[in-house]
Protein backbone atom coordinates (compact mmCIF):
# COMPACT_ATOMS: atom_id res chain seq x y z
CA UNK A 1 0.00 0.00 0.00
CA UNK A 2 2.57 2.27 0.97
CA UNK A 3 4.29 1.77 -2.15
CA UNK A 4 1.48 1.92 -4.29
CA UNK A 5 0.61 5.30 -2.45
CA UNK A 6 4.27 6.58 -4.05
CA UNK A 7 4.26 5.46 -7.27
CA UNK A 8 0.63 7.60 -7.80
CA UNK A 9 2.50 10.58 -5.98
CA UNK A 10 5.17 10.19 -8.33
CA UNK A 11 2.88 10.01 -11.00
CA UNK A 12 0.89 13.33 -10.14
CA UNK A 13 1.92 16.63 -11.94
CA UNK A 14 4.18 18.11 -9.90
CA UNK A 15 6.78 21.49 -10.79
CA UNK A 16 9.22 18.41 -12.35
CA UNK A 17 6.24 17.31 -14.34
CA UNK A 18 6.16 21.20 -15.50
CA UNK A 19 9.68 20.88 -16.35
CA UNK A 20 9.93 18.24 -17.89
CA UNK A 21 6.66 19.57 -20.39
CA UNK A 22 8.97 22.69 -21.26
CA UNK A 23 11.29 23.04 -24.36
CA UNK A 24 14.69 23.56 -24.42
CA UNK A 25 13.93 27.44 -24.09
CA UNK A 26 12.11 26.91 -21.26
CA UNK A 27 14.80 24.80 -19.81
CA UNK A 28 16.94 27.01 -20.40
CA UNK A 29 15.61 29.96 -18.91
CA UNK A 30 14.61 27.57 -15.29
CA UNK A 31 18.23 26.58 -15.06
CA UNK A 32 19.84 30.17 -16.03
CA UNK A 33 17.29 31.34 -13.22
CA UNK A 34 18.52 28.50 -10.93
CA UNK A 35 22.20 29.85 -11.38
CA UNK A 36 20.87 33.77 -10.30
CA UNK A 37 19.45 32.29 -7.13
CA UNK A 38 22.38 30.58 -6.28
CA UNK A 39 24.50 34.15 -6.96
CA UNK A 40 22.03 36.20 -5.23
CA UNK A 41 21.88 34.01 -2.29
CA UNK A 42 25.88 34.05 -2.12
CA UNK A 43 26.23 37.37 -2.45
CA UNK A 44 23.13 38.58 0.08
CA UNK A 45 24.74 36.09 2.77
CA UNK A 46 27.95 37.62 1.90
CA UNK A 47 27.48 40.98 2.38
CA UNK A 48 24.36 40.56 5.02
CA UNK A 49 27.31 39.13 7.23
CA UNK A 50 30.26 41.66 6.48
CA UNK A 51 27.71 44.85 6.29
CA UNK A 52 26.53 43.75 9.74
CA UNK A 53 29.85 43.81 11.03
CA UNK A 54 31.42 46.79 9.69
CA UNK A 55 28.26 48.76 11.00
CA UNK A 56 28.88 47.72 14.62
CA UNK A 57 32.12 48.04 14.12
CA UNK A 58 31.56 51.33 12.67
CA UNK A 59 29.37 52.45 15.95
CA UNK A 60 31.69 51.19 18.42
CA UNK A 61 34.56 53.36 17.05
CA UNK A 62 32.09 56.13 17.28
CA UNK A 63 31.91 56.08 20.74
CA UNK A 64 35.53 55.58 21.37
CA UNK A 65 36.11 58.79 18.81
CA UNK A 66 33.92 61.02 21.33
CA UNK A 67 35.14 59.94 24.19
CA UNK A 68 38.66 61.35 23.25
CA UNK A 69 39.59 64.71 23.40
CA UNK A 70 42.39 64.79 20.55
CA UNK A 71 41.24 63.34 17.35
CA UNK A 72 45.24 61.55 17.13
CA UNK A 73 44.82 60.01 20.69
CA UNK A 74 42.75 56.74 19.32
CA UNK A 75 44.94 56.20 16.30
CA UNK A 76 46.69 52.53 17.84
CA UNK A 77 42.95 51.95 18.74
CA UNK A 78 42.14 52.38 14.92
CA UNK A 79 44.57 49.80 13.60
CA UNK A 80 42.40 47.21 16.12
CA UNK A 81 38.68 47.91 14.51
CA UNK A 82 38.37 47.21 10.87
CA UNK A 83 35.22 49.67 9.55
CA UNK A 84 34.71 52.07 6.64
CA UNK A 85 34.26 54.97 9.57
CA UNK A 86 37.91 53.45 10.59
CA UNK A 87 39.28 53.90 7.36
CA UNK A 88 37.99 57.68 6.69
CA UNK A 89 39.61 58.30 10.12
CA UNK A 90 43.13 56.62 9.36
CA UNK A 91 43.18 59.34 5.78
CA UNK A 92 42.24 62.33 8.33
CA UNK A 93 45.28 61.44 10.89
CA UNK A 94 47.77 60.78 8.14
CA UNK A 95 47.28 64.38 6.97
CA UNK A 96 47.25 65.39 10.35
CA UNK A 97 50.47 63.46 11.42
CA UNK A 98 52.10 65.02 7.79
CA UNK A 99 51.23 68.44 9.04
CA UNK A 100 52.29 67.93 12.33
CA UNK A 101 55.43 66.36 11.73
CA UNK A 102 54.89 63.46 13.89
CA UNK A 103 55.45 59.55 13.58
CA UNK A 104 52.69 57.62 14.40
CA UNK A 105 53.97 56.29 17.48
CA UNK A 106 53.72 59.84 18.94
CA UNK A 107 50.07 60.17 17.88
CA UNK A 108 48.88 59.12 21.12
CA UNK A 109 51.16 61.33 23.05
CA UNK A 110 49.55 64.39 20.81
CA UNK A 111 48.30 66.97 23.19
CA UNK A 112 50.60 66.13 25.96
CA UNK A 113 54.01 67.72 27.41
CA UNK A 114 55.93 65.41 24.79
CA UNK A 115 53.84 66.39 22.07
CA UNK A 116 52.51 69.56 22.39
CA UNK A 117 49.22 71.18 19.84
CA UNK A 118 50.54 72.60 16.87
CA UNK A 119 49.09 75.41 14.84
CA UNK A 120 47.43 74.50 11.29
CA UNK A 121 46.81 76.84 8.73
CA UNK A 122 43.51 77.46 6.83
CA UNK A 123 44.14 75.58 3.80
CA UNK A 124 45.79 72.21 5.68
CA UNK A 125 42.02 72.30 7.43
CA UNK A 126 40.40 72.10 4.43
CA UNK A 127 42.99 69.81 2.96
CA UNK A 128 42.36 67.23 5.68
CA UNK A 129 38.46 67.71 4.78
CA UNK A 130 38.88 66.87 1.25
CA UNK A 131 41.12 64.01 2.45
CA UNK A 132 38.29 62.81 4.44
CA UNK A 133 35.17 63.29 2.35
CA UNK A 134 37.68 61.76 -0.76
CA UNK A 135 37.83 58.75 1.46
CA UNK A 136 33.83 58.65 2.40
CA UNK A 137 33.17 58.13 -1.16
CA UNK A 138 35.77 55.37 -1.77
CA UNK A 139 34.35 53.38 1.00
CA UNK A 140 31.16 53.63 0.04
CA UNK A 141 32.34 52.01 -3.63
CA UNK A 142 33.49 49.48 -1.68
CA UNK A 143 30.66 48.64 0.29
CA UNK A 144 28.45 49.09 -2.43
CA UNK A 145 30.34 46.69 -4.29
CA UNK A 146 28.17 43.60 -5.71
CA UNK A 147 24.98 45.58 -4.96
CA UNK A 148 24.52 45.81 -8.66
CA UNK A 149 24.44 42.57 -9.38
CA UNK A 150 21.17 42.15 -6.88
CA UNK A 151 19.62 45.22 -8.36
CA UNK A 152 19.96 43.33 -11.73
CA UNK A 153 18.50 40.17 -10.63
CA UNK A 154 15.51 41.90 -8.85
CA UNK A 155 14.81 43.66 -12.28
CA UNK A 156 15.74 40.65 -14.64
CA UNK A 157 14.72 37.55 -13.12
CA UNK A 158 10.65 38.58 -13.86
CA UNK A 159 11.06 39.31 -17.60
CA UNK A 160 12.81 36.64 -17.77
CA UNK A 161 10.30 34.38 -16.54
CA UNK A 162 8.05 36.46 -18.04
CA UNK A 163 9.43 35.84 -21.50
CA UNK A 164 9.84 32.00 -20.76
CA UNK A 165 5.81 32.11 -20.25
CA UNK A 166 4.92 33.99 -23.41
CA UNK A 167 7.02 31.65 -25.64
CA UNK A 168 6.06 28.82 -24.04
CA UNK A 169 2.29 29.70 -24.51
CA UNK A 170 3.22 30.38 -28.12
CA UNK A 171 4.51 27.38 -28.82
CA UNK A 172 1.64 25.30 -27.13
CA UNK A 173 -0.60 27.23 -29.13
CA UNK A 174 1.37 26.84 -32.47
CA UNK A 175 1.20 22.97 -31.45
CA UNK A 176 -2.46 23.28 -31.07
CA UNK A 177 -3.35 24.93 -34.13
CA UNK A 178 -0.56 22.05 -36.37
CA UNK A 179 -2.97 19.48 -34.65
CA UNK A 180 -6.22 21.55 -35.76
CA UNK A 181 -8.33 20.79 -32.90
CA UNK A 182 -8.65 21.96 -29.55
CA UNK A 183 -7.71 19.15 -26.71
CA UNK A 184 -6.83 20.56 -23.33
CA UNK A 185 -5.09 17.40 -22.92
CA UNK A 186 -2.23 18.20 -25.49
CA UNK A 187 -2.69 22.30 -24.36
CA UNK A 188 -2.59 22.09 -20.60
CA UNK A 189 1.61 20.27 -20.50
CA UNK A 190 3.02 23.37 -22.83
CA UNK A 191 1.17 25.87 -20.51
CA UNK A 192 2.35 24.20 -16.86
CA UNK A 193 5.69 24.15 -18.38
CA UNK A 194 5.36 28.35 -19.63
CA UNK A 195 3.79 29.18 -16.80
CA UNK A 196 7.06 27.40 -14.67
CA UNK A 197 9.75 29.95 -15.80
CA UNK A 198 7.24 33.25 -14.54
CA UNK A 199 7.33 31.58 -11.27
CA UNK A 200 11.07 30.71 -11.08
CA UNK A 201 11.54 34.38 -11.96
CA UNK A 202 9.43 35.35 -9.20
CA UNK A 203 10.85 32.96 -6.59
CA UNK A 204 14.23 34.25 -7.57
CA UNK A 205 13.11 38.10 -7.62
CA UNK A 206 11.12 38.12 -4.41
CA UNK A 207 14.25 37.26 -2.18
CA UNK A 208 16.58 39.40 -4.37
CA UNK A 209 14.42 42.77 -3.35
CA UNK A 210 13.98 41.72 -0.10
CA UNK A 211 17.05 41.20 0.21
CA UNK A 212 18.28 44.70 -1.68
CA UNK A 213 16.62 46.31 0.03
CA UNK A 214 17.71 45.25 3.67
CA UNK A 215 21.00 45.39 2.10
CA UNK A 216 20.90 49.37 0.88
CA UNK A 217 19.38 49.96 4.67
CA UNK A 218 22.09 49.10 6.14
CA UNK A 219 24.64 51.00 3.39
CA UNK A 220 22.87 53.58 4.07
CA UNK A 221 23.24 54.11 7.92
CA UNK A 222 26.83 53.51 7.38
CA UNK A 223 27.13 56.42 4.62
CA UNK A 224 25.15 57.89 7.38
CA UNK A 225 28.07 57.61 10.04
CA UNK A 226 30.56 58.54 7.84
CA UNK A 227 29.42 61.51 6.59
CA UNK A 228 28.50 62.47 9.82
CA UNK A 229 31.85 61.16 11.56
CA UNK A 230 33.57 64.19 8.86
CA UNK A 231 32.11 66.51 10.71
CA UNK A 232 32.69 65.63 13.77
CA UNK A 233 36.35 65.54 12.76
CA UNK A 234 36.78 68.34 11.53
CA UNK A 235 34.98 70.09 14.80
CA UNK A 236 36.92 68.18 16.94
CA UNK A 237 39.89 69.18 14.85
CA UNK A 238 39.18 73.12 14.96
CA UNK A 239 38.45 72.89 18.46
CA UNK A 240 42.16 71.71 18.89
CA UNK A 241 42.94 74.42 17.27
CA UNK A 242 40.97 76.67 19.92
CA UNK A 243 43.44 74.94 22.53
CA UNK A 244 46.64 76.44 21.01
CA UNK A 245 48.11 79.41 23.18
Amino acid sequence: MFIQNIVIAAAEPSVYYAFEKSDLVGKSIVLLLFIFSIFTWTIMLEKGISLFRAKKASEKFIHVFRDKKYSLSILKHAKENLSPVTKVYEIGAEKLLDFYAITPDMAEFYGSARCPLKKLSTAEIESVRTALERSVSDQILRIEDKMGFLSTAVSVSPFFGLFGTVWGIMMAFIALAIQGRADIGALAPGISGALLTTVVGLIVAIPSLMGYNLLSIVIRKITVYMDNFVEEFMAKLKLEQFDIK
